[in-house]
């Protein structure tokens, strides 16, 4: 895998919304929004989350286990011709994603078990997941989707996002080809989840903003919320 990859900081809080005004208020002033996201500063991202029989990864988020890996697949605004393949990994507040773009007919693959030119793939990653879905029994398990609101600042590679609407649904082998119902993962829908990412360091600009609302650090995980309904 890609050597040059290195741990982030990622922080996380949840908000209400008249912090996510007040902050973003201030933030739109020192940081740019991702050139990624639509003329309104959003983009839609849903992702399918894949756990075992025994629900490993749930247990580790949990039970506060330090270091734990998740596997997912993701696509943006709904366009299945740039879809991942995203291994994330976490020692404490630490994050490192390594990723793989993979196509439509081979997501359609793995959804439905069909995983053996994966091992015949000259991506270590995408042989990764064969071998975890094959011995670890690794399945997809349930769709999150949200709606995420990004900023970028490029002295010490800082990414800020607001998201919100979280929603959930069960695995459904047509995920890409239908969308059916969903519902609100999280206890009051009008909250937002913030994150902060960032290299070795957070400017003091963006931390006095972030930390001056008297804000608890909270290690929200968007797949553990959605994962209460099954």
């Amino acid at each position: 895998m890609d050597s040059d990859k290195h741990y982030r900081h990622e922080l996380k809080y949840e908000i209400l919304r008249g912090d996510y005004l007040a902050i973003r208020s201030r933030l739109k002033h020192i940081m740019n929004s991702d050139p990624h996201a639509d003329e309104n500063g959003l983009y839609q991202i849903r992702s399918i989350y894949f756990d075992n029989f025994c629900d490993k990864a749930l247990r580790e988020k949990i039970e506060g286990f330090a270091k734990r890996e998740k596997f997912r697949i993701r696509w943006y605004n709904d366009d299945f011709s740039f879809i991942t393949l995203e291994k994330k990994m976490k020692i404490n507040n630490l994050c490192l994603k390594y990723d793989a773009t993979i196509t439509e007919e081979e997501c359609h693959k793995i959804l439905n078990g069909d995983i053996e030119f994966l091992k015949m793939s000259s991506n270590e990653l995408l042989k990764e997941l064969y071998t975890k879905m094959r011995y670890q029994r690794l399945k997809p398990r349930v769709m999150v989707s949200y709606v995420r609101e990004p900023y970028i600042y490029k002295s010490g590679n800082v990414r800020v996002t607001f998201d919100s609407k979280v929603r959930t649904s069960l695995f459904r082998k047509d995920f890409l080809t239908e969308q059916g119902s969903d519902i609100s993962a999280t206890e009051t829908p009008e909250d937002m989840i913030l994150e902060v990412k960032y290299d070795a360091f957070l400017p003091e600009v963006i931390q006095d903003i972030i930390q001056g609302r008297d804000m608890r650090q909270q290690a929200f995980s968007k797949y553990g919320a959605c994962r209460r309904f099954g």
